[in-house]
């Protein structure tokens, strides 16, 4: 008895397969992620404070550059896209007709990211370059 064999899988490159769902997932990992470390740090700094308000102050005149400028930005971003995407998630798997339409409100808030992020990072741009 002969056996046949099956044709060798092709590799993939990515464990995501390029579906926008599979993306949105891992960008709603990342952004939370990230919110956890910046909330983190958040809380660290603020609670200096009560330790020494003189470090407390230092901390923050550190924070006071265009690179932690920069950083907020992204921030701004990573609060929008999260938010937003947890209210899809939240259509989608509450809603009877949120798994039909998840690709077109993936796309949705991916445009009013960038259009909210916009305005946003536009304001900040206007502050970081008139306060100095």
């Amino acid at each position: 008895m002969t056996t046949i064999e099956a044709p060798a899988q092709p590799k993939r490159k990515t464990l995501y397969r390029g579906d926008p769902g599979m993306w949105s997932w891992a960008l709603h990992r990342i952004t939370g992620v990230t919110l956890f470390f910046f909330l983190f740090v958040h809380v660290l700094d603020t609670a200096l404070v009560r330790v020494s308000p003189e470090a407390y102050n230092d901390t923050i005149e550190t924070y006071k550059n265009p690179l932690v400028a920069l950083m907020e930005m992204g921030l701004v971003v990573c609060v929008l896209f999260h938010a937003l995407n947890g209210v899809r998630v939240i259509l989608v798997d509450f809603w009877s007709q949120g798994p039909r339409y998840q690709k077109l409100m993936l796309w949705i808030i991916l445009g009013l990211t960038a259009v909210l992020a916009g305005g946003a990072i536009g304001r900040m741009f206007f502050y970081l370059f008139t306060e100095h």
